[in-house]
């Protein structure tokens, strides 16, 4: 049996293919991002999934694919983790540009594939290899335009007083707004990353709104030139898109690259469909 493992911060994907690539059963957890969760973490929320679990030492070969892997340290403790769980099992950990890339592009196409969901990240792909510039550092100092980003922007907008009244008063009637309860989630809890990103399903609702949509322009046009125009022929190429905000952002982001003189591409929501077929192709 085989587990092929596509993991943002929020939830993670798994499917179990065969020897042969048949799927077997897919299943999910929530995210498995070891930059931000410690290894206690990590076991449960896989030990705590009934058919992971039954099927723990079935395991021959775990391809996982996850936000928090590009850096050594935390893709070490996650394989560990592994480790302890799939005793009899071969591991690939990397990150999840790399799910992203193998479910958005054709080979020997080249593009630049960018993850617009919890977190952001971009990288480019000539058609074989994979080139990343930017290293992720993560919610605190990059991630532009994304879940977390957009999210701290808000409740910067909200305590700030710079969100218009009437707009700030259903933002505080759909969430608990206290100090107690953000600071609490921000700087105590497990991640809080994601914590961030769920209020970003109000600039999503409320994109019209002129306040909104300057947020919106400003971490997209952040992401462009940060991440996008590191490469000397974006504007030669598709720009591809994975994620959950890129999907609800997608007319924004065809805007927002149009103005930079660039391409838009695939728009994939879920790289775990794509990623399963790559994976089948390799066992067929």
């Amino acid at each position: 049996m085989i587990f092929v493992v596509d993991s943002g911060s929020t939830k993670t994907d798994w499917i179990a293919l065969d020897n042969s690539g048949e799927v077997l059963f897919s299943t999910q957890t929530l995210g498995l991002n070891p930059q931000v969760l410690p290894s206690a973490i990590l076991t449960e929320r896989i030990i705590n999934n009934y058919e992971l679990y039954q099927n723990r030492e079935k395991v021959s070969h775990v391809h996982f694919y996850g936000a928090g892997c590009g850096v050594d340290s935390p893709a070490r403790r996650i394989e560990k983790v592994f480790k302890e769980i799939f005793t009899s099992s071969k591991f690939s950990i990397l990150e999840d540009t790399y799910a992203a890339v193998y479910a958005s592009t054709e080979p020997n196409t080249p593009a630049i594939v960018c993850i617009i969901g919890t977190g952001s990240n971009c990288t480019y792909f000539d058609g074989i290899n994979i080139e990343q510039r930017i290293t992720s550092l993560g919610y605190v100092l990059m991630d532009e335009a994304s879940g977390n980003f957009f999210g701290k922007q808000l409740i910067r907008a909200f305590y700030f007083k710079t969100m218009p009244e009437d707009l700030a008063k259903k933002f505080e009637e759909e969430y608990d707004l206290s100090p107690d309860q953000i600071k609490e989630n921000v700087y105590r809890k497990e991640n809080p990353n994601t914590y961030l990103a769920k209020f970003a399903q109000f600039i999503v609702k409320n994109k019209e709104v002129l306040e909104m949509k300057s947020i919106i322009e400003d971490g997209l046009q952040r992401f462009i030139t940060h991440q996008i125009l590191q490469f000397e022929n974006a504007k030669d190429v598709p720009i591809h898109f994975i994620g959950s905000i890129a999907h609800y952002l997608k007319d924004d982001i065809d805007i927002a690259l149009k103005r930079n003189g660039l391409r838009l591409g695939n728009v994939v929501r879920r790289p775990i469909d794509g990623l399963v077929q790559y994976h089948q192709k390799l066992l067929s």
